[in-house]
């Protein structure tokens, strides 16, 4: 998660992720990192169908570190699931925040 301390993350709009390009290698490379992710994820889904909160998603493109604040709709093994069918891989994933 070093990657948002040195850069901070360009806000996108949820209808301009379906836009971006996502490179095919995982951005956190340490398993306990990509552990704690799966288990923010989990909790965000659950403030997003309980309460229709919102989180901010802080991820990777092929052009550098976004952010996107949103309702988490679902999550499958590789994929979170926002509205509109709007998907952002997990491996790209650098952190939740709520």
């Amino acid at each position: 998660m070093n990657s948002t301390a040195t850069k901070k993350p360009a806000l996108v709009e949820k209808e301009d992720i379906s836009k971006l390009s996502f490179p095919k290698d995982e951005v956190l490379k340490d398993a306990d990192k990509q552990k704690e992710l799966k288990a923010a994820l989990d909790k965000a889904m659950k403030l997003g169908n309980a309460y229709k909160g919102k989180v901010k998603i802080v991820f990777e493109d092929s052009e550098g570190v976004k952010a996107v604040e949103t309702t988490i709709w679902g999550i499958t093994d590789k994929n979170i699931l926002l509205k509109q069918t709007t998907i952002i891989p997990i491996r790209r994933v650098l952190e939740i925040k709520f």
